[in-house]
């Protein structure tokens, strides 16, 4: 299921003409490069030949050349030279991917895209709100690991105490978790009307709140927390994972945020903040993989929405990073 849908690997900007990039995808090993007509491209970095890294070589003339004995492939994968036999059949080809660019982030779907396009983040077009990049974060758990603890609240008021939750306030009450199938996120599950009290719940907060939340899980691997601060727009944080491996994860964030005081540094600086505490944590985690055999751990009735997206993920077939 995993290899059909779309996943984050780069920064746009960080793919520049006549350069390449190198990242893992799902245990695959993937090169990005950009053409000098500014098209980008995704193809597995592996040559044909005797699978050296392409990445390794170079981008000469909209072909890429690999560092062993330099094969060249353009455009398309096919091989188009071959220095010790020029006179040979040109018969080698790529592993060539989707890709899209979207959100400032390059995409790829190694399989048979199963969606026209990444999960919806609508708040990205909001002109109103300002956008952040920040990470990325290497996480040594997997990824739904990573998604359960973002929609995860009552771990706020001892993982982030004085920041986003404290101690002397840590019920979390009760709120709605439903399915959705909506043109605006496309469908999913969420969890609306969720509540906590928070010492600082954003860089720009001058003193404690109580804020809602909305949480909306919008791909196995993607989440969009939106909040709704007093006497202000909704804001939003989108999680967008990137799998490694199945217990080895790289995390995208990107904020959308009512806040054009702060520097970006800052903002990054105070989400980086955030992860960093989360880090250990779910690194911690044992087993790595999410289990979504019943019983395989105790949950209570705040923990509704993690157990709605387990459901989900059954639901939705997934193998890849769970215990099933």
């Amino acid at each position: 299921m995993l290899l059909n849908d779309w996943h984050p690997v780069a920064l746009s900007t960080q793919v520049t003409a006549g350069a390449m990039l190198a990242t893992d995808l799902l245990e695959t090993c993937v090169v990005l490069w950009r053409d000098s007509g500014g098209v980008l491209h995704a193809w597995e970095d592996r040559c044909p030949h005797r699978g050296t890294r392409l990445s390794m070589g170079a981008v000469r003339d909209d072909t890429l050349t690999c560092p062993y004995h330099g094969w060249t492939f353009g455009k398309e994968g096919r091989c188009t030279r071959i220095p010790a036999l020029p006179e040979a059949p040109l018969k080698a080809q790529v592993n060539v991917y989707h890709v899209q660019e979207l959100y400032g982030l390059a995409w790829v779907c190694l399989g048979t895209p199963a969606h026209a396009g990444p999960p919806a983040f609508p708040e990205f077009g909001d002109a109103q709100l300002r956008k952040v990049w920040c990470g990325p974060y290497d996480v040594r758990s997997s990824a739904p690991r990573i998604i359960e603890n973002f929609l995860d609240m009552a771990h706020f008021a001892f993982v982030h105490e004085g920041i986003l939750g404290d101690q002397q306030h840590p019920v979390i009450p009760d709120y709605s978790v439903e399915t959705f199938d909506e043109a605006e996120y496309g469908s999913g599950v969420w969890a609306r009307q969720c509540h906590a009290f928070q010492p600082q719940a954003s860089k720009a907060a001058t003193g404690g709140s109580d804020i809602e939340y909305t949480y909306r899980v919008v791909r196995p691997l993607t989440a969009v927390l939106t909040k709704h601060p007093p006497d202000s727009i909704r804001e939003a944080i989108a999680l967008l994972l990137q799998p490694l491996t199945e217990t080895t994860t790289r995390a995208w964030i990107i904020l959308a945020l009512n806040d054009f005081t702060s520097s970006d540094d800052a903002l990054r600086a105070f989400q980086d903040t955030i992860f960093l505490q989360d880090l250990p944590i779910l690194e911690s985690q044992h087993p790595a993989r999410l289990p979504l055999t019943p019983g395989a751990e105790v949950s209570v009735a705040c923990d509704r929405m993690s157990l709605a997206y387990r459901s989900y993920l059954k639901q939705q077939n997934l193998q890849y990073g769970v215990i099933r």
